[in-house]
């Protein structure tokens, strides 16, 4: 029997995720999520188990409230490499999750880069 969609991408976020966890053990994760209106990120520390910053697409502040584009992922990209500035934060590994990183996850993530976030 065939894997559904949802099925496949679960497989591939936690391929990506184990692998991620084996390389950089205690360093912090930049995660994103993408949904079909939305783009967001959270700055985790997996060791306290807690969540440092985090900016997405819905915030009123950065001006792209509901939408999904490349323009917002940049917006959102700089918007946490401030936030991580301000955490103390200078040095994190991407974790992409499931999604492919072409489009609007590399502009969140060339966007991160630009603001001083090592990635």
């Amino acid at each position: 029997m065939a894997n559904s969609k949802r099925q496949l991408f679960l497989k591939r976020r936690m391929r990506v995720r184990n692998k991620l966890r084996k390389v950089n053990a205690g360093r912090v994760r930049l995660s994103v999520h993408r949904s079909n209106k939305n783009i967001s990120v959270q700055l985790i520390d997996d060791v306290a188990g807690r969540t440092l910053a985090a900016a997405s697409s819905m915030e009123p502040s950065l001006g792209v409230v509901g939408k999904n584009n490349i323009e917002a992922a940049t917006k959102v990209g700089a918007a946490i490499a401030e936030r991580a500035k301000a955490a103390g934060v200078e040095e994190a590994y991407f974790d992409r999750g499931g999604f492919l990183f072409h489009g609007k996850v590399k502009a969140l993530a060339d966007a991160a880069r630009e603001g001083g976030l090592k990635i």
